[in-house]
């Protein structure tokens, strides 16, 4: 089997024609950028509107861990058969599909982000608010740089189940590195599954590897120091525990 997916791999037909891989590559990122600025530019408002007013936390509870309880599958069936009748262009499936993986990134950003809002001490709000600071700059200077880390790991959350259902998609003619599945299995073909497969895979793991160096970037250095125990208090953590080991009982 090993030997199968070589050879695939190893195919020059499945690197220079239209279906190869780069062309599958891109149309999987196209996709996942598309639906991910989408949720985003729903989700992370929301969040950030709910946790700074305490208005709205039902959204949180409630629908967006039910969104995270639907089906993948299911609900691509159900948005094909629903809205592709009623799209008159060559967006039909492409449209319903998008549709759902956006559905599926908002649940773990809008929660991360109320979350991460909701999670700031107060004292730096009470302080801020001493300051002079209206509502709407608490909210930017303070709440959102403070909540970063929860914001970004719910962005990375929402990335990756973009870009595993955008693969079952394939099931409802989208494209992407999921033809490789489904067609694979169509035609029996288990190196070409197997390969695409590795390659989500691989995708998956690079994106996330990209974003934590986003999150690097983003995250108040102060911040992070903080969430990172220094080598320093690491040894006198150690030291301190293995000294309280020792005490007689």
């Amino acid at each position: 089997m090993i030997n199968s997916i070589a050879q695939w791999f190893a195919d020059p037909s499945n690197w220079q024609t239209a279906d190869g891989i780069p062309s599958r590559l891109w149309e999987h990122l196209q996709y996942a950028a598309i639906a991910l600025a989408i949720a985003m530019a729903i989700a992370l408002p929301l969040g950030l509107l709910i946790g700074h007013t305490g208005r709205g936390t039902f959204l949180v509870g409630g629908t967006a861990n039910s969104l995270r309880a639907l089906p993948t599958l299911g609900l691509l069936i159900l948005a094909v058969l629903v809205l592709a009748p009623r799209i008159h262009s060559d967006f039909a499936f492409t449209i319903p599909a998008l549709f759902v993986l956006v559905l599926l990134g908002i649940p773990p950003i809008l929660t991360n982000t109320y979350a991460g809002v909701q999670n700031v001490d107060p004292q730096a709000r009470d302080a801020a608010s001493g300051m002079g600071m209206t509502g709407s700059q608490v909210l930017f200077r303070v709440e959102l740089p403070c909540s970063m880390p929860l914001v970004m790991s719910g962005i990375r959350s929402a990335t990756l189940q973009i870009i595993a259902t955008a693969t079952v998609a394939a099931y409802v003619s989208l494209g992407g590195l999921g033809r490789y599945v489904v067609d694979g299995l169509a035609q029996h073909n288990y190196a070409k599954m197997a390969a695409g497969a590795l390659l989500v895979a691989a995708l998956a793991v690079l994106v996330d590897v990209a974003l934590a160096g986003v999150q690097r970037l983003v995250v108040p250095r102060g911040l992070a120091a903080a969430r990172t125990p220094s080598r320093a208090r690491v040894r006198g953590r150690v030291r301190f525990n293995t000294r309280m080991d020792r005490r007689p009982a």
